[in-house]
């Protein structure tokens, strides 16, 4: 089981009062010929206002409920609307110690990883959040500029990230790592029933072609080849072949939901993330496959106090979702593919996925180790997404044709991930049962 091995002990814990000295480090300029925001200014904290700390009890910053002037905006919505959800009175009540379950030392690199690619001032706005397996605590989440809007607000197409719920739900199935399909450059429905949602409703678009950027492989696309290449085609071929509703169904059940608070939209292309979501939640689903099918609700605050006793506690929530070999199989495939990728891995076990939507409307990277999975997401959150294309532009003074998850995602990944992971020790994936899940069956090429 993967180990809540983050808890990292950042500074001197303020005295039992929680006067501190002063705030921590949180943000790095990073490159000298950008503004620097590499220091947060040294205030007292005030009697009677409520403060955040970290996991080890450090003081982040005060907290009042409107996080307009946060330091750490996307963390102080989130808090926000878990106090919320729990006590509509918490988020206003003064004199208030709120636990996260934030390491400030895995916020500082997120920050650090983000700043060095994109600017403040960037059109585009790019988002990070990392999840413990197994418990669901939140370690950071970061942006590139404050948020101004409710967390809710922070949505992007998924993109090519979500495909790993549909390889989870062929694999469930009894599909194995090599059964597939012949190559093809286009998929259109053979009919409306080709596809049905969870009502039993034909949503198949057979007017409708879906075709593949590029083609990097042979003649036969088999599960392992089409995650490797996301391969539009593929997917929605395997789609059809698995089923729409249980696709979706995999995905509710690894963690999936939309931004937003509306229902998962149950589309053909379900598959290819037309569905817009957080990037906690994109890493809480892939934290349910690090922890081998565990799923554990994300969640930012650990305990509220008011200096004398604790006023509410908020334990991990986690259930069992998927059958641990499943999970272990998915690993394996998207370990292959981080290995076979430009990022070349972590250095350690690690599995990811690269993303990007339809239009270059948003780019992604999903990935995972036993013990931290972390999405970063990249685009013009909401409707303004297809006005603001990732295309032709310019991110961190450097310009961009075409953005891509492996563009300016996946390294922020990789950087963020490896200094998160730092001086702890490398936890092992579990193997893959090759007697359930390798060679093929009766979908193999002749």
């Amino acid at each position: 089981m993967p180990v809540n091995g983050l808890r990292i002990a950042a500074g001197v814990v303020a005295a039992a009062g929680l006067l501190v000295a002063g705030f921590l480090v949180l943000r790095d300029g990073g490159d000298e010929q950008r503004p620097v925001r590499d220091r947060l200014p040294i205030q007292p904290t005030v009697v009677g206002k409520s403060v955040l700390v970290d996991v080890s009890g450090a003081v982040l910053e005060e907290f009042n409920g409107d996080c307009v002037s946060s330091r750490v905006s996307y963390l102080c919505l989130r808090v926000r609307d878990e106090l919320l959800a729990a006590d509509e009175h918490l988020p206003a009540r003064g004199g208030l110690t709120i636990r996260t379950t934030v390491d400030r030392r895995l916020q500082q690199s997120a920050q650090q990883a983000i700043d060095r690619r994109v600017r403040s001032d960037d059109k585009p706005l790019a988002a990070l959040a990392m999840v413990v397996p197994g418990t669901g605590d939140i370690r950071a989440m970061a942006t590139n500029r404050p948020l101004v809007d409710k967390v809710g607000a922070l949505a992007y197409q998924q993109g090519s990230t979500a495909m790993v719920y549909t390889l989870a739900a062929a694999l469930e199935s009894g599909l194995r790592f090599e059964d597939g399909f012949p190559y093809a450059a286009a998929y259109r429905a053979p009919s409306y029933s080709a596809f049905k949602n969870c009502k039993g409703e034909n949503v198949a678009e057979p007017a409708h072609s879906v075709f593949n950027a590029k083609r990097d492989h042979s003649d036969f696309t088999t599960l392992r080849s089409g995650t490797w290449a996301a391969e539009n085609t593929f997917f929605l071929r395997l789609t059809e072949e698995v089923g729409l509703c249980e696709s979706v169904t995999m995905a509710r059940r690894l963690g999936l939901a939309r931004a937003d608070g509306h229902k998962v939209m149950e589309f053909e292309t379900f598959s290819l993330g037309v569905n817009e979501v957080d990037p906690v939640t994109a890493a809480g689903t892939y934290a349910t496959l690090a922890a081998r099918g565990k799923h554990c609700e994300p969640r930012a605050v650990a305990e509220v106090s008011d200096g004398s006793k604790v006023l509410r506690s908020f334990p991990p929530r986690c259930r069992d979702v998927l059958d641990p070999a499943v999970a272990d199989a998915v690993t394996n495939v998207l370990a292959d593919g981080l290995a076979r990728s430009p990022l070349k891995g972590l250095g350690r076990d690690a599995a990811g996925m690269a993303g990007a939507s339809d239009s270059y409307t948003a780019a992604w990277y999903a990935g995972y180790t036993p013990d931290l999975a972390s999405a970063v997401a990249l685009g013009v959150p909401g409707r303004g997404a297809f006005d603001q294309r990732l295309v032709d532009v310019t991110l961190g003074g450097r310009r961009y044709e075409r953005v891509e998850g492996t563009s300016i995602p996946a390294p922020i990944w990789k950087e963020s991930m490896t200094a998160a992971l730092s001086g702890l020790p490398g936890t092992a994936f579990t193997k893959a049962d090759t007697a359930r899940f390798g060679g093929c069956r009766d979908r193999c090429a002749n």
